[in-house]
This record gives structure tokens, sequence and C-alpha cells, in this order.
């Protein structure tokens, strides 16, 4: 009797000769995507402990001269209420000098 890993070989050989793996994965990767920005299911609230960890992030990422688009366009982060960019506790740079 075969054992999974075999059968998962043979199974993927099989799809790639077929062709129709790489349409199977790029499927998947493109339904993930949709379901990660799908706009009719709420996302929960970020904890304060959360935005400060994006904030922490964001300055890092400032400090090092890298680019924070990404963490500062997403819509999710701006829309939160007290986002990062509105956070009533002092900076987290600050924070830690204390």
């Amino acid at each position: 009797m075969a054992t999974v890993a075999e059968l998962k070989a043979v199974l993927k050989d099989t799809l790639e000769k077929r062709g129709v793996l790489g349409h199977l994965k790029a499927r998947i990767r493109a339904e993930v995507f949709n379901a990660l920005h799908d706009e009719s299911e709420p996302r929960p609230p970020l904890s304060h402990e959360n935005l400060l960890i994006n904030e922490l992030i964001r300055e890092y990422l400032e400090f090092n001269k890298y680019t924070a688009s990404v963490l500062i366009s997403d819509d999710h982060l701006r829309k939160e209420k007290g986002s990062i960019n509105n956070i009533e506790d002092p900076l987290v740079s600050q924070a830690v000098k204390r």
C-alpha cells in the first residue's frame, strides 16, 4: 500500500504534467488575497498593545530609512479608533527613553 507522501508525490506530478498545478496555485493565492481584503466582513478592532507595536514598527522603518507606506496606508489601521497616527500615549520612542 502506498504511503501518504507517495500519493502526494504522484498527484503533484500528475497535476504538473497536465499543466493544472500552476493554475490551482494561482487561484488559491487569488482567493486568499480576496478573502483578506473582503470588506463585507468587519475586522476585529486592534488592541491598544497592537497599536503601540505597529507604531514601534513604523518608527523603526522610518529610523532605518525604510518605507513604512504599506503599514501606514493600511486602511484598517487608519480607521481604528485611536489609530497609530492618533495614539494618546507618547510615541513609543519617547516612552522607551524614560
